[in-house]
């Protein structure tokens, strides 16, 4: 992992629950975790090698400095792991990439192809890459073995709301930058006179901090469109529960968005742009409500006091629960046997 966020956070990090999911999962299996984390993480019955102080986004020299640790940590330990599972940068693996020791490379995130270009033209072995949806490997897979592993959530602890009042919210949530596309949501709200519930962290980069002051900020009145600010997971369990749709207007290719399962853990309909995973998580009529544009979600938010909320529940945990993408990845473990990536 990349330091700068502690496993679990504290607040916003998508990368990090994956990780503590996965750690707690496999520790309950009979597995023996190690985890190379920012300093200050924890995750009960696993082994911590803390490396990295939190502070996200990382100074460029503390990400830099991140580099030779992860090398000599993997170094180090060359013979003592079955598996390396990386879901930070693809250059930590850089010197075990021709060992036997099976590594599986994860993308969460945007993949650059000319990295995985460069990996490839390297000796290596049994290596396989991952990425969280089928649209992040169609445009990142240029290369080697991969494979299509969803992210999950643990739905223990998410609570089913079946029964809303009328005058239940909307809901945004997620990181306050322009291509989340909360301006969308607050256009959403007005044009069908619903309340909005805005959560999440506003970004700390100059240009979105920008949109948050001229877009967001007055957009929001206390009364109709109403910011709460970073939710830790009982407050988006609440949040979420409460909500009649998650509005997940996004302007970008997202590459999953966990908080789309977090909702459907609650019972809670999403409705989508077309954009990214979105179609690979909204099963449309039934989960949620896809949409090309404004004008349709707008429509269809009058829509989702029909949809099931039970059934919403019933197909994501099929499909995102932890203990079967637990599985996935493992399964993924016992096929990574001699693997060149060329």
């Amino acid at each position: 992992m990349d330091p700068g966020i502690l496993v679990p956070p504290n607040g916003y990090g998508g990368i990090e629950r994956i990780v503590e999911m996965l750690a707690k999962e496999y520790h309950r299996m009979g597995h023996e975790v190690h985890l190379l984390v920012t300093k200050g993480s924890f995750v009960e019955g696993c082994v911590m090698h803390p490396f990295g102080k939190e502070g996200f986004p990382p100074k460029k020299m503390d990400a830099w400095k991140a580099i030779p640790v992860a090398w000599k940590f993997l170094w180090k330990h060359r013979n003592d792991f079955d598996l390396v599972h990386s879901f930070g940068r693809l250059l930590y693996l850089l010197p075990i990439l021709n060992l036997r020791v099976k590594k599986i490379m994860s993308y969460q995130r945007e993949i650059s192809t000319r990295n995985i270009k460069w990996i490839n033209r390297l000796p290596n072995k049994n290596i396989v890459f991952t990425g969280c949806s089928h649209d992040l490997v169609s445009r990142g897979g240029i290369a080697g073995k991969w494979a299509t592993v969803y992210n999950a959530v643990d739905f223990n602890i998410y609570t089913l709301r079946d029964n809303l009042p009328e005058d239940a919210p909307i809901i945004f949530l997620g990181r306050i930058e322009r291509i989340k596309g909360c301006h969308t949501a607050i256009e959403v709200a007005k044009a069908t006179n619903k309340k909005l519930i805005i959560a999440g962290n506003i970004s700390k980069l100059p240009d979105e901090i920008d949109y948050y002051e001229k877009e967001i900020k007055p957009g929001i009145d206390g009364k109709q469109v109403i910011f709460i600010g970073e939710v830790n997971d009982i407050q988006k369990n609440e949040w979420l529960g409460k909500a009649q749709a998650l509005i997940m207007p996004v302007e970008w290719n997202e590459p999953f968005g966990i908080v789309m399962i977090e909702a459907m853990a609650c019972g809670t309909p999403v409705l989508g742009f077309n954009r990214g995973s979105v179609p690979e998580v909204i099963k449309n009529g039934i989960s949620g409500f896809i949409s090309e544009n404004i004008e349709e979600m707008i429509k269809q938010v009058y829509r989702c006091k029909n949809i099931d909320r039970i059934e919403v529940r019933k197909i994501a945990e099929k499909k995102f629960n932890n203990q079967k993408i637990t599985n996935d990845y493992l399964a993924l473990h016992s096929s990574v046997i001699n693997v060149s990536a060329h």
